[in-house]
């Protein structure tokens, strides 16, 4: 029987590391083929029903974690948790996935990501989501309706191209009403002038929408907002914190926006802040509503901070949750 042991591995690694110093071949290697220095197009296909869904990865920024990423937790605890899940020492790992509904009469893109004028900055870390919806196959033209949950940057700066431009030309832009209504007060964003990453979003709101004002449609809680989908309240994030439900037949899921970020700390730990949201304690009630709910339908769950593709259920685990990641399907 062959043995796997650690030593034996190690010692299979050295010699291959050996025959590349010195041009020799293993023998099981047959040819050299160049490295690609790039992923595979991030989309990936599930149906609702009669509708087609696609996630839409745009991306994953890997940052060193700030101080107070979890507000009410040590940097240490935070850290730890961080090294439990398996991320680069001292540093955090958030990916967007924004969701396409294709209704059959409608292209519904929700959410927008970080926006193309990222994709540079970031060597290409954030900012996929057009050139992703490319790859699946679905020109930017076409997208009938943008719907938005919230109006944080990662969400919303994809709607502009680089140059400022429209990146869906055709879409008519939808927004929650609340969220709008805070975050185009020019009181609250006065208010904010002493807390810098505040600030900012409120800048990035008013810059993202300039010129666009009368053509936003602001939508309410628990409406129809296109066929299918239903806006449900979530608020804590930000005041105006929008999930939905995309619903067709007898089949639904629960797209959670921003209910949790990333979920091997807060939907691990739902009593944990994170340093982005405006009311942490509303934010931390909503994630318990919420999951309580998802865990009850046994339904699944579509989180923008979810690992790609973000499609999974959400289980109760004493006070706790745990997510279980769907497996991938070939086939739709």
């Amino acid at each position: 029987m062959t043995d796997f042991n650690r030593r034996h591995l190690l010692a299979g690694a050295a010699a291959a590391a050996a025959a590349a110093v010195t041009g020799l071949r293993p023998s099981m290697i047959n040819a050299a083929v160049p490295q690609a220095g790039m992923q595979a197009p991030g989309f990936y296909r599930y149906k609702v029903g009669s509708y087609e869904c696609t996630s839409i990865n745009d991306g994953a920024r890997t940052f060193p974690m700030p101080g107070k990423f979890v507000a009410n937790l040590s940097k240490d605890e935070a850290l730890a948790a961080g090294a439990a899940a398996y991320m680069p020492k001292g540093m955090v790992t958030v990916p967007f996935n924004p969701q396409l509904v294709n209704t059959g009469s409608k292209l519904v893109l929700i959410d927008t990501g970080n926006g193309i004028a990222n994709f540079e900055a970031s060597k290409g870390a954030v900012g996929r989501t057009l050139q992703n919806l490319q790859a699946a196959g679905v020109e930017a033209k076409n997208i009938d309706v943008v719907l938005l949950s919230h109006l944080h940057p990662d969400h919303t700066n994809g709607i502009r191209l680089a140059d400022g431009a429209l990146a869906f030309p055709n879409a008519e832009i939808m927004v929650p009403g609340k969220d709008w209504e805070f975050w185009t007060s020019e009181d609250n964003a006065a208010k904010a002038e002493s807390n810098p990453m505040m600030k900012n979003y409120f800048a990035n709101v008013k810059k993202t929408f300039a010129g666009l004002e009368s053509k936003v449609t602001k939508y309410e809680w628990g409406k129809e907002v296109a066929p299918g989908i239903t806006s449900i309240a979530t608020p804590g994030h930000t005041p105006g914190h929008t999930s939905f439900a995309v619903a067709s037949g007898d089949a639904k899921v629960l797209i959670q926006s921003d209910v949790t970020n990333i979920p091997e700390f807060f939907l691990r730990n739902p009593d944990w802040h994170v340093m982005f949201d405006n009311d942490a304690a509303l934010a931390q009630e909503t994630r318990h509503k919420f999951y309580d709910m998802a865990a009850a339908e046994k339904a699944t769950v579509i989180g923008f901070h979810f690992t790609f593709p973000s499609v999974g259920h959400v289980e109760k685990d004493g006070a706790k949750y745990r997510l279980i990641p769907s497996a991938w399907n070939p086939t739709i």
